[in-house]
């Protein structure tokens, strides 16, 4: 079992910055792949960036140099870095964690944190 705890969101204008936070209950060197997502009402919930253990990171094209994942293994932390934000940024954000084993893969979710971007 993986907890997950997001935090960092807020109101911010146009333009500015926020850090969000996923914090593990676990080494984060056990798992494979941490993800953030994003949702607003009425639609699926999307990727927003991928940092696995091995490899490279990936982003959605819609974020792509404003926003950097990044994992923090002293802290067992994954972080989100938001640069640049848009009004079409605003949404409940959600970090995931990916566990492969064998033929399998265990998901975990963290509980969302609201960004809104809005002058």
């Amino acid at each position: 079992q993986v907890q997950l705890v997001a935090s960092g969101g807020g109101l911010v204008q146009p333009g500015g910055s926020l850090r969000l936070s996923c914090a593990a209950s676990i080494n984060i060197f056990l798992i494979d792949v941490m993800a953030w997502y994003r949702q607003t009402p009425g639609k699926q919930r999307e990727m927003v960036a991928a940092a696995p253990r091995v490899g490279s990171r990936i982003y959605a094209e819609s974020v792509k140099g404003r926003f950097t994942a990044f994992r923090d293994a002293a802290k067992n932390t994954m972080y989100l870095q938001m640069n640049s934000l848009k009004p079409e940024d605003t949404a409940v954000y959600y970090c995931k964690a990916e566990k492969v084993g064998g033929t399998t893969t265990d998901d975990y979710w963290g509980q969302g944190t609201q960004v809104t971007v809005s002058s």
